[in-house]
């Protein structure tokens, strides 16, 4: 526990969210009327910045910042977790998670300049985002104090804290019938509560207002829509022939996608803290982007590094998804991943409809695909003779152990 006479100054991870917009008040009046610093890092939440320095100021913030952290959230957390092919239970694409130390090292920094006394977030005790926000900062202020009011205060619900922020005229954009869970950035945007916490309940996605990124199967054009994405050394550089840079280069993909109802997922995951979760998420641009890598690595990684590195891209995900981006381990596979990625460069063309992504061609410079090794016509440069002897020599094995079996002695 805190001891709240020691706490003159907190600096406050602030999205402007439910959460957050209460806990102003509520640090003035549970910690002697410190000083509160509110800190948001734009990773793409766009229009859910709008307003937030007057509405932080308004509810008794000193002051607020906030961090322009979109390209380096792409290049030194998204970028490296494509690159490794790292997907949390198969199908999770990790918005929200990869997000989270970014941001966190930024409000470390910027706690540590400013001199304060302690850091303040508003995850839940449930979630896996105290733990993601919590070892980022212990990794780059191990003696700071952390607060984290949902494991003090009394308020039990997100009802409770709709009743707090009316008591307090801590204005709102939610009300009280659509209040879905939601985190955005441009990589992502997921939906929890409501009626998804049944996984028994299909999902409304074309109910008015759901849909943020994207549009429902049904309403996704009769037409196919092509994509031709760029690769260097397993990082995306252009779209359809037009180098981008990282930020627009997702935008656009996520505008391709979200007109096409691709990235559309529906999962129940197990929480780092234990319990299943049921959530919606929108990943657009990004599940393209996860496709197209993948279809390019099938004709530039040779086959064992191919096979290992999906045994390692299952580790990577669950230490993105556990918070653990800045520990020794994400750190080496990173430059494992890097290492396999230098011939991964190229093009890929996928075809999108109705959510789905189709192959429809892929070439490199570094392709290992040889058609005249592969051809099922005439060839001049395979023996079908040496394949008897590596059979021979690969069975041999099996082959000893049935006849030890049998009764067969030398």
């Amino acid at each position: 526990m805190n001891n709240k006479n020691d706490i003159k100054k907190v600096v406050l991870a602030y999205s402007g969210g439910l959460d957050t917009s209460i806990i102003i008040p509520w640090l003035k009046e549970n910690y002697n009327n410190c000083e509160v610093i509110a800190v948001s890092g734009d990773v793409g939440q766009g229009t859910e910045l709008d307003g937030l320095e007057e509405k932080a100021l308004k509810t008794g913030a000193s002051k607020l910042y906030i961090e322009n952290l979109q390209q380096e959230f792409i290049e030194d957390f998204i970028y490296p977790t494509l690159k490794a092919g790292a997907v949390y239970e198969g199908e999770y694409l990790l918005g929200t998670a990869f997000a989270r130390p970014c941001i966190a090292k930024r409000i470390t920094e910027i706690a540590l300049a400013e001199g304060a006394d302690a850091i303040c977030h508003g995850c839940t005790g449930k979630g896996n985002d105290q733990v993601r926000f919590e070892l980022a900062i212990k990794a780059f202020a191990p003696q700071m104090k952390i607060i984290a009011p949902w494991r003090e205060w009394d308020i039990k619900s997100r009802e409770e804290e709709i009743d707090y922020a009316e008591a307090h005229n801590v204005p709102l954009k939610i009300n009280r019938e659509t209040n879905y869970s939601k985190d955005k950035n441009l990589w992502h945007l997921s939906h929890e509560g409501l009626d998804l916490e049944d996984p028994a309940n299909e999902p409304q996605y074309g109910k008015p207002g759901f849909l943020e990124m994207s549009v429902d199967h049904e309403s996704a054009p009769d037409k196919p829509t092509y994509v031709k994405i760029a690769f260097e050394k397993g990082v995306p550089v252009a779209v359809d022939g037009e180098k981008l840079g990282p930020v627009e280069l997702i935008a656009k993909l996520n505008k391709l996608g979200g007109e096409n109802a691709i990235g559309l997922c529906d999962i129940v995951e197990n929480r780092l803290v234990g319990m299943k979760c049921r959530g919606v998420y929108e990943t657009p641009g990004g599940t393209i982007l996860y496709r197209a890598h993948q279809i390019l690595e099938t004709i530039t990684l040779d086959r064992d590094t191919m096979h290992y590195k999906e045994l390692i891209a299952a580790r990577f995900a669950e230490l993105v998804y556990y918070g653990q981006w800045f520990t020794p381990l994400r750190e080496a596979l990173s430059a494992f991943v890097d290492s396999t990625q230098q011939n991964v460069t190229g093009e890929v063309t996928l075809k999108l409809y109705k959510g789905n992504m189709i192959n429809a061609g892929v070439t490199s410079p570094y392709s290992l695909y040889s058609e005249e090794f592969a051809t099922f016509n005439e060839d001049e440069v395979f023996d079908h003779t040496d394949s008897a002897g590596f059979i021979n020599l690969f069975g041999l094995p099996i082959k000893v152990r049935a006849l030890a079996e049998a009764g067969w002695k030398k």
